[in-house]
């Protein structure tokens, strides 16, 4: 009984054994890397034959459009990813120079795409050609990979550090600086608190009436006293024969 269970457990291993490696060599024949290696070639040649003006005719041509010209050209690529590759190709042009001289093809699968590499011969840099494809085949991408010497890389990443650290004190400056006006802002604050105050005052005098000078009453009854002694002692009257109604002031002191 027990030697049935264990043949039986052997013959379980052996056909999920057989399984997985069926399901495995399913999941890689999806890929078919002449073909795919035809449609790499096939956008080489034709990025390499156009000009930027061809180029930029395709980046500026509408999707619908441009779908059915990848479709009757047999490529099965979307016009996003299309416009995307033209991108990555200028990119390219610019960092590697004239791309020829392609060599072998390689293909790295992974679980749901795949990517085929190419090294190439650049006018002034060599580099790789990366094509990736989706589990329908379909091209979704394409990647432009210069190869830089140890000096070049050397001196791009002290060019970053350069740069990175001249930012972070330009910034750092600017706040400081920022921060230092900061003192000049009680002072404008009370410029301005200071000037309506002082409106107010200069509309309140201005609207004020002015104050009238209130020239004290003088008691004048002992002067026309005196005065009347004095004419009547020089008439040789009385002092009931006239009156003295007003007094008049004279503007010098002197008596004529």
């Amino acid at each position: 009984m027990k030697k049935k269970f264990s043949l039986l457990g052997l013959v379980l291993i052996l056909v999920l054994s057989l399984v997985g490696c069926g399901s495995k060599a399913s999941e890689e024949a999806e890929y078919d890397q002449a073909t795919m290696e035809q449609y790499a070639d096939t956008i080489v040649t034709s990025f390499s034959n156009m000009s930027e003006e061809n180029l930029d005719q395709f980046a500026d041509m509408s999707d619908l459009e441009l779908n059915l010209t990848l479709m009757q050209s047999g490529l099965p690529i979307e016009a996003d990813d299309f416009k995307s590759m033209i991108d990555a190709w200028k990119a390219g042009l610019d960092e590697c120079g004239t791309i020829s001289d392609l060599g072998d093809y390689e293909l790295t699968v992974k679980s749901s795409s795949a990517t085929l590499t190419v090294p190439f011969k650049g006018e002034t840099r060599d580099g790789d050609l990366e094509f990736t494809f989706d589990e329908k085949m379909n091209m979704d991408s394409i990647t432009v990979n210069g190869h830089y010497g140890m000096a070049e890389i050397l001196k791009k990443a002290g060019l970053n550090t350069v740069l990175g650290m001249g930012t972070v004190f330009v910034v750092l400056i600017f706040i400081s600086f920022i921060i230092s006006l900061f003192k000049f802002i009680p002072a404008i604050q009370n410029k301005f608190s200071k000037k309506p105050q002082a409106e107010t005052k200069k509309e309140a005098s201005a609207a004020a009436p002015a104050p009238v000078e209130v020239v004290p009453a003088t008691d004048d009854s002992e002067l026309i006293a005196v005065i009347s002694a004095a004419i009547a002692a020089s008439e040789g009257t009385s002092t009931d024969g006239f009156v003295v109604r007003s007094i008049k002031r004279r503007k010098s002191n002197k008596w004529s």
